[in-house]
Parts: structure tokens; C-alpha cells; sequence
């Protein structure tokens, strides 16, 4: 702390024939010798061969700020020329604090501040001061008016205002790249010293990143910093005042930098081979399966394409991305049959859709895998040999002759036996029977191709060994004519034949029938014999 011994300045004004001239600024000049106390000399006149002391503000004073001494901080002196000792001046104070802050012995003109006082809170105080006769109470000189500066002391450590902060850097970064300029306010006087120099440095976050000890910018200090290695950085940020001399006052924040991803691992399989276990009875379209190759990038970098190599199984699956997943999804694209073939093998390539061409030179960003597809013998309904089955049969053919006959296999492993049956639901159920173990179709009524030309009915088809698997196949009979009956007149006639008719005459419905004619009744019908 500055007391009353260290305050070193003199200030003084210039004089112009003797008269001293207030609130006008003198250049700042060094003394040829050490004044030992602050001294405003107010206007007065004086004699022309006096020496005058000149010094670097003629109507500024100083006054430390947070002073605690037990004592009021003296501040300076207030002298009138007119004032020869003899206690006929009396000098008054007012204006900025005048009374509340600062105090002035009338009778020596010595100022005081009677209370601790706060640079950043208010950094300059404007008084004015005036000599008057003691007696007469009239002014001696012009009211003058001076300042009382607050003199800054190291009472506050930088802060940052906008910490903690939040900043990212592209992983494989070179080292000097840009992350994060932060920067601390130190409400000290900037002009005063170096209270309010303030210096940066890393505390925690070293040897990752770098901070510009003048500027606060925080730049990358390692090469290929691998976002899948680490991804977030906790770095602790000091700025201290005194340009970061020994008893400098510090502050610290918290920067928060996140590694972002770039594009630089291509997907890989985690094995070589996958195996699928897929029943024969999957309908076309459906999912029969999922692979998936790892890709550790986020995001876009780490969509994948999927994609079957031109080979075996080609034609029959494909594979699809799940993009929510990023799996790929086979699936099929024709019929399985155990019967026909039990494996497939095909492979399968997985890509990075959004590349990065930074990192071509690390090698093709695609992998491939074997699929390995077992089909799934699944039981399944008996076949007919047929999809219709037609069958002829003449009317008035005998009850109980066959006509015809269906066939149907169980064509999975370890076939079993075929039992038949008519769907009694169709028509045709109760002319024809069929043997349940043949599959012959037999009449079991008489039938009459002029009543029924056409039976159309179905027969199923179920295994022994499991009655729910079946299948069924339609049946079509046609009944065949049978010559039965002899032919008819279908209108009746009647006539007249006359006695004296020549061979071959016909007769004229429209001529009157002669006396001499033999007339013939109508005739119904005619048979043949």
C-alpha cells in the first residue's frame, strides 16, 4: 500500500506574469527534484523572480483505492498564494463527494479520504475548491476545479464471461487447427501497470491442444487425433493478470471439445462366414435373414451399401440396407425346394455410401463375407400329378365302374402314404366314389347324360402320416350319349289318298278331297321298326 510518504508527486501549475491559470492542461514534464507532497496551488499572485515548480498535471490528484489503513488516507494539499501563514484563508470544498468522501482541514488546506474507496465502482472524482477571507467571508481568488483520480491496485482476477465453453474439432485434425478463442475480462485499470495484462495457459487438457498465451485461441497439438479412440476433451483454461508474473490474481474456465467424425474407417465383417438356416416354405419376398458389417464412423460416414458378388445365389436372393440399423437384409427372390437343392453359397460386399477422399490412400473402404444358406426340409401337402383331372363316362354305364384315377405323392424325405378323399362340399358327391387308398373313381348311380352332361367336383389328398397336410384338385366328368331312343314325328298330320292316284302323286292339302278319295285319320307318331 501506497501511504502518504509514497505519494511522490508534485503537481504544479504554470504561471503567466505571475498570475497561476486553473483547468488548463500543461504538457506531463519530469521534476528536477523530488517534491514531497501533492500541492494545487490555486490562482494568487506572486512575485515575478519566484520559482515555480512545474509538474505533470497541474489539477489531478491520486488516491489509492481498497486503502485499509487505521488513519484517513491523505490525498494532497490545496494552496492559495495569498495565503502567508497568518490563518487569514479559510478553504472550502464541494462538489463529487465533497463531505461524504473527501475532507478538507480549512485552515491548511489538506485533503482527506475518510472512506475506503472502489476504482471499479467509480474510478475519478470532480471537486471544486475556493480561498476566502476569513473575515470578510468574500472570495480571494476564482472557484477551481480538479479531479481526485483512483489509483487501480491488483483487486480483481480475470474472468470468463462466457465460460464454460463448448467447442469441436474434426478428428485426424494437423496439429495447429482452429478449435476455440476464449477470452477473460479483468475489471482493473488497462492503463495502469500490469493489473490488468492478462496471460493464458492450459491447466488440464495437455499435450492434446495448444492455447496462444496472448490471444486465448486453442488450436490442436497432436496429429490424427481418433474420434474412435477418444471423443471428448475436458480442457481447463487459466488466464492470470500481472502478464502471469508470480502474484498475479487467476481465473479459470472449462472448455468442452468434442472430436467430430470424419470418414476415415471403412466397414469390416467381424468374422468371414455366415450362416443361414432358411425353411423351404419361405414365401418370395420375405426377409431370410440379416448380416451386418461395423463400421465405427457416426452418422453418414457410417451408412453401408450392401451388395451380392455375380455367382451362386445371385439370381435367387438379394440383400437390402436396413437404414435404421445399417444390417443387410437378404431376401428371396424365387422359390426354395429342399427336394431340388439343400445349399447355397454366395458372397456379399458391404461399401461406405458418402467416402472421404482424404483417406483413399489407407486402402478400398469395402469388405467382403461369405453366406452360407442351408434350406430346411419343411413337410409339406401331397402333390397331385395333375392340376385337372378330365374323365369320360357313358350314361347307363353299370354302378361301380371305373372311370378314372388321381395321383398324388409326398415328395418330402421318408415320403408317407397318400389317402383320398371326395370334398363332399362340391357337387357330383354322390355319383361317384373314390377308393381312399388307389385313388380310382368309380359310379355309384346310373347316369343320364339328359339330365347331367357335365359333374365337376374335388377330390383331397391327405398323408397318412400328418392328415393336416393336404392338398386338393379338381375333377371334371363328362358324360357321354348313349343311343336310347328311336326317332319321333314331333307334329301330327292327316291326309287323303284317291282311288285313281298315280304312283308318286302327292297330294295338295290346299285341293278339295274327290268323292272317290279314302281318307286317313291323323297319326300321332310314327315308329320305326
Amino acid at each position: 500500500m501506497l501511504t502518504r510518504n509514497c505519494l511522490s508527486l508534485l503537481l504544479w501549475v504554470l504561471f503567466d506574469g505571475g498570475l497561476l491559470i486553473p483547468l488548463q492542461p500543461q504538457p506531463q514534464q519530469t521534476l528536477a527534484t523530488e517534491p514531497t507532497e501533492n500541492v494545487i496551488h490555486l490562482p494568487g499572485r506572486r512575485s515575478h523572480f519566484q520559482r515555480v515548480k512545474r509538474g505533470w498535471v497541474w489539477n489531478q490528484f491520486f488516491v489509492l483505492e481498497e486503502y485499509m489503513g487505521s488513519e484517513p488516507q491523505y490525498v494532497g494539499k490545496l494552496h492559495s498564494d495569498l495565503d502567508k501563514g497568518e490563518g487569514t484563508v479559510k478553504y472550502t470544498l464541494s462538489g463529487d463527494g465533497a463531505g461524504s468522501v473527501f475532507t478538507i482541514d480549512e485552515t491548511t488546506g489538506d485533503i482527506h479520504a475518510i472512506r475506503s474507496l472502489d476504482r471499479e465502482e467509480k474510478p475519478f472524482y470532480t471537486l471544486r475548491a475556493q480561498a476566502v477571507d476569513i473575515e470578510t467571508r468574500k472570495p480571494l481568488e476564482p472557484e477551481s476545479e480538479f479531479i481526485i483520480k483512483v489509483q487501480d491496485i491488483n483487486d480483481n482476477e480475470p474472468k470468463f464471461l462466457d465460460g464454460p465453453y463448448v467447442a469441436s474439432v474434426p478428428e485426424m485434425s494437423p496439429v495447429g487447427a482452429y478449435v476455440l478463442q476464449v477470452k477473460a475480462t479483468d475489471a482493473d485499470d488497462p492503463t495502469y501497470g500490469n493489473s490488468a495484462r492478462v496471460v493464458y495457459s492450459i491447466l488440464q487438457g495437455q499435450p492434446y491442444f495448444s492455447i496462444d498465451p496472448k490471444t486465448g485461441v486453442i488450436r490442436t497439438a497432436l496429429p490424427n487425433m481418433d474420434r474412435e479412440v477418444k471423443e471428448q476433451y475436458q480442457v481447463l483454461i487459466q488466464a492470470k493478470d500481472m502478464g502471469g508474473q508470480l502474484g498475479g490474481l487467476a481465473g479459470t474456465t472449462i472448455v468442452n471439445i468434442t472430436l467430430t467424425d470424419v470418414n476415415d474407417n471403412p466397414p469390416r465383417f467381424p468374422k468371414s462366414i455366415f450362416h443361414l438356416k432358411v425353411p423351404e416354405s419361405s414365401p418370395i419376398g420375405s426377409a431370410i435373414g440379416r448380416i451386418r458389417a461395423v463400421d465405427p464412423d457416426f452418422g453418414q460416414n457410417a451408412e453401408i451399401e450392401y451388395n451380392i458378388v455375380p455367382g451362386d445365389g445371385g439370381n435367387l436372393f438379394d440383400i437390402i440396407t436396413d437404414e435404421d440399423t445399417q444390417e443387410g437384409v437378404i431376401k428371396l427372390k424365387k422359390p426354395l425346394d429342399f427336394e431340388t437343392k439343400k445349399a447355397y453359397t454366395f458372397k456379399v460386399e458391404a461399401s461406405n455410401v458418402h467416402l472421404d477422399h482424404r483417406f483413399h490412400s489407407a486402402g478400398p473402404f469395402k469388405d467382403t463375407a461369405t453366406v452360407k444358406i442351408s434350406v430346411l426340409d419343411v413337410e409339406e401337402p401331397p402333390v397331385f400329378s395333375k392340376p385337372l383331372y378330365t374323365m369320360e363316362v357313358y350314361e347307363d354305364t353299370p354302378i361301380g365302374t371305373i372311370i378314372g384315377a388321381v395321383t398324388a405323392q409326398d415328395l418330402d424325405v421318408g415320403s408317407s402314404s397318400v389317402r383320398y378323399f371326395i370334398d363332399w362340399t362340391s357337387d357330383g358327391d354322390s355319383y361317384f366314389t373314390i377308393d381312399g387308398t388307389e385313388g380310382t373313381i368309380a359310379t355309384n348311380e346310373l347316369l343320364d347324360r339328359e339330365s347331367t352332361a357335365q359333374y365337376n367336383f374335388s377330390v383331397i389328398a391327405s398323408k397318412v402320416s400328418n392328415p393336416l397336410l393336404s392338398s386338393k384338385v379338381n375333377i371334371l366328368i363328362n358324360v357321354l350319349d348313349v343311343n336310347e331312343f328311336p326317332p319321333e314325328i314331333s307334329v301330327p298330320y292327316e291326309t287323303a289318298v284317291c282311288e285313281n292316284a298315280k304312283p308318286g302323286q302327292g297330294n295338295d292339302s290346299q285341293v278339295s278331297i274327290p268323292d272317290k278319295c279314302l281318307f286317313i285319320p291323323k297319326l300321332s307318331s310314327l315308329s320305326a321298326v
